[in-house]
């Protein structure tokens, strides 16, 4: 090979193939995320399940979702990004194959809940900010803007694949979809999804060697990585948590993002489609709209990392929490037979708000807590799918109860405002300035 073919191939980064691989692993893992909305109906027509029995398979979904996401990312300290990555999408695949077998209550509860919750959880949005942390040191707000919009892309590709499959032939067809979707894109994790720029032999990107003691800097590196790794997962993200907890701005990006989750996942994602269906909307229509919500939240998320990188992140998160809240506050008046402007506006202005708190939050987390900030990141999302399991608990009892959604859009509206004067008062810590050490157990 020439010097001049050579220079050519060096020219890509290795930390943008890197990111182009998670963001294809991220589109695989997000498949089930659109699937209980769409095959919440079927389900109960099929076996007479109640919406709350459903809900609460969802419910156990992202509790599970939530509380693997900070363990996953001590994990990809100690094994790598790849292993992890590659495990996480395998139990996804075999969650949502073994759905198709599925005759009893309890039965959804193992596949839709343990199962695809493992996998989902580590596959968290806390695995975009460890890719922009590890690999990146400059554009690492729209780094992570451009995988997390790598699940709303996930949604966008197996949604209306997922509705139409769902009337014909049926839901299991569907569900085998999605397992095909996650175990596709492991041959890809495992070859090109490296665990850290030393496996390369590269810096991150935007990262320069210093002139002087270059080797003994790369070797510095490598034994960060090490040690980093042969500490006990479990115990690592436990001592992040301690420490994290004598943090005022930890408590308020865990309520926001508890909040946000609550009225996205848990409340939009599983109960928009069934409470279109009550107004007389076909699933396939609601589920179109939802897809909708996936385009617009591509460029939303986007746009949000490119801000966080020049803006302050607390104002965006409360401008954002308080433009969803008066989205969901007006939904209960949108919602009919068939789609009016009214209801493409409020997708529009839903998508582009939809994930686009996961940037700054990240960034929050990381100037915040330095070297623990990925791992910080891992608690906060498991606020955030916490409170997507209440929601979406909440609001299937509410529709058994009052049998409809109405009161669930209204709470969900004042959270919001909620979340935005927590964001807003936002303080900047003393510790933010200094990086947290790993620990290592």
């Amino acid at each position: 090979m020439s010097a001049t073919e050579t220079t050519r191939r060096r020219r890509l980064h290795p930390a943008w193939t890197v990111a182009a691989v998670a963001f294809l692993a991220l589109v695989g893992a997000a498949g089930f995320r659109a699937a209980p909305g769409v095959l919440m109906v079927p389900l109960q027509q099929e076996f007479g399940w109640s919406t709350t029995v459903l809900s609460a398979a969802v419910s156990i979904n992202l509790v599970l979702f939530g509380l693997t996401a900070p363990f996953a990312a001590a994990l990809m300290e100690k094994f790598g990004i790849r292993a992890v990555t590659a495990t996480a999408l395998v139990l996804i695949g075999a969650g949502s194959a073994l759905t198709v077998l599925v005759n009893q209550s309890w039965q959804i509860l193992l596949t839709w809940g343990l199962l695809i919750g493992l996998g989902t959880g580590s596959m968290a949005l806390v695995f975009a900010a460890t890719i922009a942390n590890t690999w990146f040191s400059k554009s690492r707000g729209l780094v992570i803007g451009i995988l997390t919009a790598g699940s709303a892309a996930g949604q966008l590709v197996f949604l209306p694949f997922i509705a139409l499959l769902a009337q014909d032939p049926g839901w299991r067809q569907a569900s085998l979809l999605i397992a095909a979707g996650a175990l596709a894109v492991v041959p890809l994790v495992l070859k090109f999804l490296k665990n850290s720029p030393a496996d390369v032999g590269a810096l991150p990107y935007g990262e320069t060697a210093p002139e002087e003691g270059t080797a003994a800097s790369a070797a510095a590196a490598a034994d960060a990585v090490d040690s980093g790794r042969s500490s006990n997962a479990a115990v690592r993200a436990l001592q992040v948590l301690k420490r994290a907890s004598k943090v005022r701005t930890f408590w308020a990006l865990v309520a926001g993002f508890a909040i946000c989750g609550a009225t996205t996942n848990g409340l939009i994602g599983t109960h928009f489609i069934p409470s279109a269906h009550d107004h007389g909307m076909p699933e396939t229509t609601a589920a179109g709209l939802l897809a909708v919500v996936g385009i617009f939240d591509i460029v939303g998320t986007i746009a949000s990392g490119w801000l966080t990188d020049r803006y302050n992140p607390k104002i965006l998160l409360a401008v954002y929490y308080q433009f969803r809240g008066i989205g969901l506050l007006v939904l209960p008046l949108l919602l009919s037979a068939t789609i009016q402007p009214s209801m493409i506006v409020f997708v529009v202005i839903y998508g582009l708000d939809w994930v686009a708190t996961v940037p700054p939050t990240a960034a929050i987390c990381r100037k915040t807590f330095g070297a623990d900030g990925s791992v910080v990141f891992g608690w906060v999302f498991a606020a955030h799918q916490l409170g997507a399991a209440a929601a979406a608990l909440g609001a299937g009892v509410i529709r058994d109860a009052t049998g409809q959604y109405t009161y669930a859009w209204f709470g969900a509206a004042a959270m919001c405002t909620i979340a935005a004067v927590i964001s807003a008062t936002i303080r900047k810590d003393k510790t933010s300035k200094e990086p947290v050490p790993a620990a290592v157990a």
